[in-house]
């Protein structure tokens, strides 16, 4: 190891540490339910994410749906979550998988999250959450997609619909303004 690559690792672990011990900025709206490998791929194949995609995942969690649009199709990819330790574990797991460089994870609020640069955007997210957040994915740039697992927009039709291990998987693509 070099003596510039030891304050390096130490800085990234006492930053890793100082993200573990922080409590959630406020109390999670949604209850982290990881989503299984093949819906995750599913959803991002319904999307038709490609290298030129930047994926955003609204409540990340463990951060596998930026991982795997990163490290199958090439994709960039941030998550949006709002608990420390799952960011943390987040970065861990993008670090493992070795897509570090393509994804990254912001400790945030999906509500006042900044989607600008989205072009594709996930979601596990209940219709009262929904509801919410409409509003502002409608208002993304035209042909943004946004791809949900199990919970359709209360007064937007998708799309396209596809049933993957019994969960449905709804695609939207936000229409010209």
């Amino acid at each position: 190891m070099t003596r510039f690559a030891a304050p390096a690792l130490l800085a990234a672990a006492i930053g890793s540490v100082a993200v573990l011990a922080q409590a959630p900025a406020r109390v999670p709206d949604v209850h982290y339910a990881p989503t299984r490998h093949a819906i995750a791929d599913a959803m991002l194949q319904l999307a038709g994410v490609g290298p030129t995609d930047v994926v955003y995942d609204l409540g990340s969690g463990d951060g596998r749906i930026p991982i795997i649009a990163a490290q199958k199709y090439g994709a960039r990819g941030v998550g949006i979550e709002i608990d420390p330790s799952l960011v943390a574990r987040a970065r861990q797991n993008a670090s493992d998988a070795g897509v570090s460089d393509r994804v990254r994870f912001i400790l945030g609020d999906l509500f006042t999250a900044d989607l600008t640069d989205a072009t594709v955007v996930t979601l596990y997210l209940s219709p009262n959450i929904l509801k919410r957040i409409e509003p502002g994915l409608r208002a993304l740039t035209p042909g943004t997609r946004i791809v949900s697992h199990d919970f359709p927009f209360a007064s937007w039709t998708p799309d396209r619909r596809q049933i993957v291990d019994e969960a449905e998987i709804l695609l939207w693509v936000v229409p010209p303004h």
